[in-house]
């Protein structure tokens, strides 16, 4: 196992920063932003690509603080119909995973994106519970005329850059769940296209990461260690809580490409994404663990703060903490 932090939550730090700060934490792997829906301060994306700068000189500062790199991040939607999101998410992934070739990084993390309900529709369109036969018309065609050749094309540059791309099982995505994984790997006959298990999304739709894993199995790549809580208002709301609300302009809302922000979270939420260990215990911990490392016992698991709760560098302690206890208690098993 090769526990790491994600580093979008200390983009506010040099890289060297960013990396002495993982350093401390006792942690030893880095996944970097290549692009999508956040910038990429910490990799030079485009010189890379040029020749600008050099892969050696990029990669001292990995080899001075004693952090690697652990896979890059491009999560975006790649597959919107907006003509300012889709293309240029898309084109994002083809770099990071050109990137990630030059640097000898094996794997990109990703979303499977989301296409709109029908060829000239303008909005993607999510459909989870397709009792209606209209939904299951609306998926054949998301499914068949928009991911799966552009989900092909991604695999074939995959392959012939040596990298595995992992994609994120998120909400709003095509692929949400293992059984939508497992679909689009086997619609597009995919080698180099399988699963970072985040057992964040898994939780509140009611999905044993743990069992997920092990019926995934060598379709899982790459982890992200992030929690979740479920409230006491999930009784009366429900997972599919909906009372989001619109973040006003001057308050700059983290935007999403294009003219789309995200909206502010629900204040008596059904459920939160907390740090690791404040969700579930050590022990499940200790059992996602050892499933990915029956897996592949070099699979690289990284930290994803996203805990309002709690400040930049006490989430990422929490974090730590409880996946380095989880690591020892796998170990002494």
């Amino acid at each position: 196992m090769k526990l790491g932090v994600y580093t979008a939550v200390l983009h506010d730090r040099s890289l060297r920063e960013a990396l002495e700060t993982i350093a401390s934490l006792g942690l030893e792997g880095a996944e970097i932003n290549a692009g999508g829906f956040l910038p990429t301060p910490h990799l030079p994306v485009k010189e890379l690509l040029s020749g600008e700068v050099s892969p050696q000189d990029y990669l001292k500062v990995f080899d001075e603080t004693g952090v690697s790199i652990a896979g890059l991040n491009c999560n975006g939607n790649p597959l919107h119909a907006d003509p300012e999101v889709g293309p240029e998410d898309a084109e994002d992934l083809r770099n990071a995973i050109k990137v990630a070739g030059l640097l000898g990084v094996d794997r990109v993390v990703t979303m499977s994106g989301l296409p709109a309900a029908h060829a000239g529709g303008q909005w993607p369109a999510w459909h989870v519970n397709t009792w209606d036969s209209g939904y299951l018309d609306s998926l054949d065609y998301q499914w068949d005329q928009v991911a799966v050749p552009f989900w092909k094309e991604i695999d074939a540059l995959a392959r012939e850059n040596g990298v595995k791309v992992a994609i994120e099982m998120h909400p709003q995505n095509l692929v949400f769940n293992p059984p939508t994984l497992k679909r689009l790997v086997e619609k597009t006959g995919a080698t180099n296209v399988g699963a970072e298990m985040d057992p964040s999304h898994l939780f509140w739709q009611g999905i044993d990461p743990v069992a997920a894993v092990d019926w995934l199995g060598d379709l899982v790549f790459h982890a992200a260690a992030k929690d979740t809580r479920i409230n006491e208002n999930c009784k009366i709301y429900g997972v599919l809580d909906d009372r989001f609300t619109r973040i006003p302009a001057d308050q700059n809302p983290t935007g999403l490409g294009g003219k789309h922000v995200v909206n502010k979270w629900p204040e008596d939420s059904a459920w939160d994404f907390v740090a690791v260990g404040r969700g579930h215990d050590v022990d499940f911990w200790s059992r996602f663990l050892a499933a990915l490392q029956r897996v592949d016992p070099d699979m690289a698991v990284n930290i994803e703060h996203e805990d309002v709760e709690l400040g930049q560098l006490e989430g990422l302690q929490v974090a730590a903490r409880t996946l380095k206890d989880a690591a020892s208690a796998v170990a002494s098993r």
